[in-house]
């Protein structure tokens, strides 16, 4: 059953993020704690500790209400402006960033992360979130279908911008998903880089009783995507799918992640 498309409203009206925390990212029962996270943390951890991808300013778009992609990005820039296009997403990147006692638990995140670079001790682990409370300068709202993603906010250009599971779910085709992309294009410095890691062959997720839809994208149309919107693709990744959730609340058969660099002319 094709799942028809989610508007921004409806996304403004029933997107609940203590929901979707619990059904994808709680400790005990998170669907995606396992194979995504590992993915994508290891991607992150390889990438930014090669030393290639650094500067003073990070962008992270779309971030819903999560801080996990920024657990190896935050050692290498001086500034992080993280993002959500909902105000409820955004008012639970607040709460964890003042650390109030009700924000969601990315501790075994961070744990994950700090054994990758061989510092897994609890005081390693309490350093790494006080550095990504420090660097996390503004929490703003983003819209990737405007040319100005930050509109009306004009933003200095990053030397990095990064993404996790965010444009398949605004884009309703693959040729929004293209323009989405030369949007963020124009938020990179010259010679900077963007990261998207998410979901390939996706046609809807739910977070509790309720059927979001996803673009269902395929490797090719991806690559393609990237490279008419101007970008060089430096690397790409694919892994299969292969945990299966206890209900069926997602269908993506694989995941990815690009490395991509925007021309410095």
């Amino acid at each position: 059953m094709e799942t028809p498309y989610t508007s921004s409203q409806t996304y403004i009206d029933e997107f609940d993020p203590v929901d979707y925390y619990r059904t994808y990212y709680h400790p005990e029962e998170g669907a995606m704690t396992g194979e995504w996270l590992h993915f994508a943390l290891r991607n992150f951890h390889e990438i930014f500790t090669s030393g290639g991808v650094k500067g003073d300013l990070l962008i992270d778009f779309g971030a819903g209400p999560a801080i996990y992609q920024l657990l190896s990005a935050c050692k290498n820039f001086n500034n992080i402006i993280t993002s959500d296009f909902l105000e409820q997403n955004r008012i639970e990147l607040q709460k964890w960033l003042r650390n109030d006692p009700d924000a969601f638990d990315w501790t075994p995140m961070v744990k994950f992360v700090c054994e990758l670079e061989g510092n897994s001790d609890d005081e390693s682990c309490k350093r790494r979130i006080e550095k990504i409370r420090r660097t996390v300068t503004k929490v703003l709202k983003c819209d990737a279908l405007k040319k100005n993603p930050f509109d009306p906010v004009e933003m200095p250009q990053a030397d990095c911008l990064i993404s996790c599971l965010c444009l398949e779910a605004p884009c309703k085709d693959v040729e929004s998903f293209t323009n989405a992309l030369r949007n963020l294009k124009a938020l990179i410095k010259p010679g900077g880089h963007i990261i998207i890691q998410s979901a390939l062959n996706c046609s809807y997720y739910y977070i509790g009783k309720k059927r979001f839809s996803c673009l269902r994208i395929t490797k090719e149309e991806m690559e393609a995507s990237f490279k008419e919107a101007g970008f060089e693709i430096l690397k790409v990744k694919i892994i299969a799918c292969t945990e299966n959730p206890k209900t069926d609340i997602y269908n993506q058969d694989s995941y990815y992640f690009v490395h991509a660099r925007k021309p410095c002319s």
